[in-house]
This record gives C-alpha cells, sequence and structure tokens, in this order.
C-alpha cells in the first residue's frame, strides 16, 4: 500500500491521506464486526444532515480491513487550542454547541447507548456488587434516542479551510442519553490532563442545554466503569477512581 503520508497512528489502526481521500487501515487481527459497524454508523449518520466525513468505501488489502473516507482539509479544534491558547474559550463555546447540534439528531440505526454499556460493564474485572449496582444505576436513568458519539473531543473535531466544522470518527455512536456523552467528554478532558478545560466544558454544556449537572455527574461512575475495559494502566486507574463516587458537590 502506497499512501500520500501518515495522518493518525492509534491502537490497532493507522489512518493515512491520499489525495482526496482518508484510508483507515485496520490491523490483521482486528475485529471484522467492529469495521464494518464503525462504517454502517458512519453511513448513518450522514443521513442525519451533520458535517462529518462521507464513506467512500469499505476493502481488505494484505489481510487488512480498509475504511476510505472523503479529506477534510483543515485543522482540529485541539491544535487550534494549542497554537491559539487566548482564542480556547471561543473554541470551547463552538465545540458544545457542535456537541449539542449533534444532540439534537435521531439515527434509529444506532445501536443503543445503554445496551453497549450493559456489555461493557459486564466485561470489566469489577466485583460482582460492584458491577450489580452499576447496572442498577444505569437501567434507573432516562431512556433518551439523542446521537451520541461515545469519543467527542477536540481532537475528533475538524475546522475545513472554508471554515465549516466537522466531526470526524464515528466508531463509538449509538443512540441514547446525551448527557452520557457530556460524560464521557469531560472524562476525556481529564484523561487528556486539562482539568480547567473539563471543568469550563462542563459548565458550558450544562448552561448552554439547560441541564443540571448534578444529573450530568450522575452518569460519570457509570461512563468510567464502561470505559475501564480500555485504554493503558494509567487510564484504568483513573477511570477506578470514578466508580465509587456518589455523592458529588
Amino acid at each position: 500500500m502506497e499512501f500520500d503520508r501518515i495522518i493518525a497512528v492509534r491502537n490497532n489502526k493507522t489512518v493515512y491521506r491520499d489525495g482526496d481521500k482518508v484510508y483507515k487501515v485496520f490491523d490483521s487481527n482486528y475485529s471484522k464486526a467492529d469495521v464494518l459497524n464503525e462504517a454502517l454508523n458512519q453511513a448513518r449518520v450522514e443521513e442525519t444532515g451533520l458535517n462529518i466525513a462521507k464513506v467512500l468505501e469499505v476493502t481488505m488489502t494484505d489481510g487488512k480491513w480498509i475504511i476510505v473516507s472523503e479529506y477534510i482539509k483543515g485543522k482540529t479544534l485541539a491544535q487550534l487550542m494549542e497554537e491559539n491558547p487566548k482564542k480556547k474559550d471561543e473554541y470551547l463555546n463552538l465545540f458544545v454547541d457542535l456537541q449539542l447540534e449533534m444532540h439534537s439528531k435521531t439515527c434509529p440505526g444506532l445501536n443503543k447507548l445503554k445496551d453497549k454499556m450493559n456489555r461493557k460493564i459486564s466485561a470489566t474485572d469489577l466485583s460482582a456488587t460492584v458491577r450489580y449496582n452499576l447496572h442498577t444505576r444505569l437501567e434507573s436513568m432516562p431512556k433518551h434516542n439523542k446521537v451520541c458519539h461515545g469519543d467527542f473531543n477536540p481532537s475528533n473535531i475538524i475546522i475545513a479551510e472554508d471554515g465549516r466544522p466537522f466531526i470526524l470518527d464515528w466508531s463509538h455512536a449509538t443512540q441514547g442519553n446525551a448527557s452520557a456523552d457530556a460524560a464521557r467528554t469531560y472524562l476525556l478532558f481529564w484523561l487528556n490532563g486539562d482539568i480547567n478545560g473539563a471543568k469550563k466544558y462542563l459548565n458550558l454544556f450544562c448552561e448552554k442545554s439547560d441541564t443540571a449537572m448534578q444529573y450530568v455527574q450522575k452518569w460519570m461512575p457509570i461512563v468510567a466503569a464502561s470505559q475501564t475495559v480500555k485504554g493503558n494502566e494509567r487510564e484504568r486507574e483513573f477511570l477506578n477512581s470514578w466508580i465509587d463516587v456518589v455523592d458529588y458537590q
């Protein structure tokens, strides 16, 4: 395989650019079902009218699955925040507005967020008592059907050269409760070491969506637990620290 350049290297996958296309190449041991589900998620979300890179093809080369998408030329919000720290608040406002626009959409074909979280909690190495408590908490939370990204962070937003924002990477997309998606974003800011950004983000999300902060915070132990089945040891240690948190101030 010959491509112009590498855009990103992540666990079990490498993203290349070749002309006006992006090739996400998965390791040969990557689940076929997960690759096809990601492509299907992306295709389904396209139909909501959100600005995303369109899927062009799913193929296989040298025993490796590849998702081919449009290349969006521009910079990620993470890059812009780093390059223009004085404009970070402005970028955070745009970031939250994009997330709320996404949450305003429905996409009945996506997997249900609660089903995915229940499966993930069951797959953790937490004790049976803790798992039971988390499953019970999850089932008690209101059921919604909003489009949720599952990995909504500034590195997954690209601002095209014409100023249009695009949301990337739909591998974790589900339909469910927007506050669970916000809790995940909050924890991602923490995992990246941006605690101040996490606090500003949560305040903005709650203010703009007219959501009680305590409601988003109730999701955090559930979301953290569902994420402990992946990531490195440092990430798992951090996420585990959130699981036993019940009362928030």
